[in-house]
């Protein structure tokens, strides 16, 4: 029994250590400070084996291309704190508007600084690779944003090689309004915005909460859904030569994304 002004002295141990609960690939992102969706998507989606860890930017509630610019001045040393001892396979800035905004290179640079034992990664990096795999030409896209970021998003993809048919943003200014839209509303705004002749619909923001939806919108349009969380996850996933199908998050799961498999050397 141990008293006060005792000394404990263990006995000598010898602990069994393995390679942890996420035995098969680790993923870092970072998140807005006032991303509402991100966290709860990203665990949804997560297979068995499969880290999820984030760290989040100080991010102001008020979201333009102003704003979105300063999210560069942070990024590396929010990169340096995602489980640095651990080394995640990847790290990926978890911000579509903000990737576009700062630019895909600049984004990966200041990661690379951070965390240089991770593959870096950006949201629409993500985006961009799950249109390809799919061979998406012609798309609609629905937002959240003020029109400044819709026009800055629309022109991004235009350079891109893609033909954007329709562009609906809802003109929120704000990351906590944006979180708060509700997933039915986004089924319904993704189905109305929807043309004959898009090859997908890409509802963009990862701090809206369409995931939820995705697949339901598919069923309904007859055509794939992209979100911003959801081609994000399965890059990620992918460039960790994670290639397990999951179901319930739109069609992109079950594409093997051989592109993005690392390199057997």
């Amino acid at each position: 029994m141990f008293k006060s002004g005792d000394v404990v002295s263990s006995m000598s141990w010898d602990p069994i250590l393995d390679k942890g609960r996420h035995h098969r690939a680790r993923l870092g992102f970072i998140l807005m400070s006032t991303d509402l969706a991100s966290e709860a998507d990203f665990f949804d989606m997560a297979p068995e084996g499969v880290a999820v860890h984030f760290t989040r930017l100080k991010t102001e509630d008020h979201t333009t291309n102003e704003t979105l610019s300063r999210h560069i001045e942070h990024l590396a040393d929010a990169a340096s704190r995602i489980q640095p001892d651990l080394k995640p396979d990847v790290v990926s800035y978890s911000c579509t508007s903000g990737s576009i905004v700062i630019g895909e290179d600049r984004v990966m640079s200041e990661i690379r600084k951070g965390a240089p034992w991770a593959q870096p990664m950006c949201l629409v990096q993500g985006v961009l690779d799950a249109l390809n795999e799919l061979q998406v030409k012609r798309l609609v896209v629905g937002t959240p944003y003020l029109d400044e970021i819709n026009t800055a998003e629309a022109e991004y993809l235009l350079g891109k090689g893609f033909e954007v048919l329709n562009v609906q943003g809802l003109n929120l200014s704000t990351g906590t309004e944006m979180g708060q839209v509700t997933p039915d509303f986004w089924k319904t705004f993704a189905i109305t915005i929807d043309l004959p002749d898009a090859d997908a619909v890409f509802l963009s923001c990862g701090g809206i909460r369409a995931l939820e939806v995705a697949e339901e919108i598919e069923q309904t349009i007859g055509k794939p859904v992209i979100t911003s969380n959801q081609a994000q996850f399965w890059s990620c996933l992918r460039r960790a030569g994670i290639t397990d199908e999951l179901k319930g998050f739109g069609q992109i799961f079950f594409r093997p994304g051989e592109a993005l498999l690392p390199q057997v050397r």
